[in-house]
């Protein structure tokens, strides 16, 4: 043709074995979406189960426990009483707690006939502290830190005042609650770890756990 090159043909794809005119879909891709399907269902059935189990635990929140730790007679404004206290049940010695327990200050702007009960758990990383009688304050042999009376942080590396624990009275007894965190105005918030700044930015950057009880 004149030297030209002719123009290749276009190759009419074949119809796949069993097409029939106005199929939307092959058999072989209807298997094909089929064996994925089934495919994703065993591997749901496998990895779900899984990561309940892992997941599960940080939102399971406990029964509310309370317990009693002495008659009202026993605790006097000025100074703090050390008692030992079930805070979680069914794990044995590991699972008691220390408190300072006081009864309420007016001189401090306290809410009168109330109890406080201070946590001797150190907001750095958790070493006990030891209430100082002398001193008035709360001292941790750790590292150093230092709390004044009521628990506000006054020196050395903690990040935020000591834990409080819930109180109330019933039948003449001071009965201890769930934890809970303050801020530096020592206002209640939901329990954090130590370590953990509250109060501010700071109740966005260090969420609480789901599984921990609101604060009174």
């Amino acid at each position: 043709m004149n030297g030209a090159e002719e123009a290749p043909q276009q190759r009419v794809k074949p119809d796949p074995p069993g097409y029939f005119e106005g199929e939307s879909m092959t058999r072989r891709r209807a298997f094909t979406i089929a064996a994925q399907g089934l495919g994703g269902i065993a591997g749901a059935a496998i990895i779900l189960p899984a990561v309940g189990f892992a997941v599960a635990p940080i939102f399971h929140r406990g029964k509310e426990r309370w317990e009693a730790v002495g008659p009202v007679g026993d605790f006097v404004e000025d100074t703090y009483r050390q008692v030992v206290f079930t805070e979680t049940e069914g794990i044995g010695d590991a699972g008691k707690t220390t408190a300072y327990v006081r009864k309420s200050s007016a001189e401090l702007e306290e809410e009168p006939g109330k109890y406080v009960a201070v946590s001797n758990r150190c907001a750095h990383l958790g070493c006990p502290v030891r209430f100082v009688e002398a001193a008035g304050n709360f001292i941790c042999p750790c590292h150093g830190g230092v709390y004044d009376f009521q628990g506000k942080r006054i020196g050395g590396p903690p990040v935020r005042p000591l834990d409080q624990f819930q109180t109330r009275v019933r039948n003449g007894q001071v009965e201890l609650g769930p934890r809970y965190s303050v801020t530096s105005q020592l206002e209640p918030v939901r329990a954090r770890d130590p370590g953990e700044f509250t109060g501010g930015i700071w109740e966005y950057l260090y969420p609480p756990r789901p599984s921990t009880f609101p604060a009174p």
